[in-house]
């Protein structure tokens, strides 16, 4: 679902900054933690400016690229400069704006689960971008799309994290209700001045559920690289009894 830009607090604080270079700290809350805040210059970082995972997915990422959830642009960015087919689309249209004015050749406002142009042979999702499924649950729906976007021998790079650490008590076990939802499942508020945006659910997920929704899906999943902190970067492919 596309993002009203009224209703736009990322795409607003990404549009200031880069006019203004104003820092205003976008205000993050969330049902699972304490309110938190997110500087919209953070999503104007370079290459070497990247967390160790995007790094090593940038350089994973091959042929014909769709950068999903792609914000300020700036992994399109690089893999554009670097000479690479990339797409870049987003839900915001502020945030699309300002890859337009930084020089994206193809940025599209689209939502994933709508968007039929042309097969890929990387689907990216960087910045936890599978937090899009929402769910456990929305895995299915996503890798029937995923596959109809997907250019044969194609590849889809994400990064994501298992936030059980939240959970953690002193003795080192886990406090978790097993009636309740997926740890995993989170809904957030972003607010930024007098923007207020929509509630919406975004997802974080462990490896080991990753690996079973993508085998159920017929895809194949590794893990290329863990991160410091519960965070891991995979590969999907489909497997190859399963059609594309």
């Amino acid at each position: 679902m596309l993002i009203n830009k009224h209703e736009d607090p990322i795409g607003s604080a990404l549009l200031d900054f880069y006019q203004t270079s104003e820092d205003t700290n976008i205000q993050v809350e969330m049902d699972i933690a304490e309110k938190d805040t997110l500087a919209p210059s953070y999503f104007f970082r370079s290459f070497d400016e990247c967390p160790q995972l995007e790094r090593v997915a940038l350089q994973q990422a091959s042929g014909k690229v769709l950068d999903v959830g792609a914000g300020a642009g700036s992994h399109s960015l690089y893999l554009q400069q670097n000479g690479m087919d990339v797409t870049a689309i987003d839900v915001s249209p502020h945030s699309v704006s300002v890859m337009q004015k930084r020089g994206l050749s193809k940025v599209k406002l689209a939502d994933f689960f709508e968007f039929n142009e042309g097969a890929f042979d990387t689907l990216l999702f960087l910045m936890n971008g599978i937090g899009l499924v929402k769910t456990l649950d929305g895995f299915d729906a996503f890798f029937k799309k995923a596959k109809t976007l997907l250019a044969p021998n194609g590849q889809i790079l994400l990064d994501s994290s298992d936030l059980i650490y939240m959970y953690e008590e002193d003795d080192g076990s886990y406090l978790i209700d097993l009636n309740d939802k997926y740890h995993g499942e989170v809904e957030f508020n972003l607010s930024y001045k007098k923007i207020k945006g929509a509630p919406f659910r975004w997802l974080y997920v462990s490896e080991e559920l990753l690996i079973d929704a993508a085998q159920q899906s017929g895809f194949e999943c590794e893990i290329i690289q863990h991160g410091p902190h519960y965070d891991y970067l995979a590969k999907l492919t489909v497997q190859a009894s399963s059609p594309i």
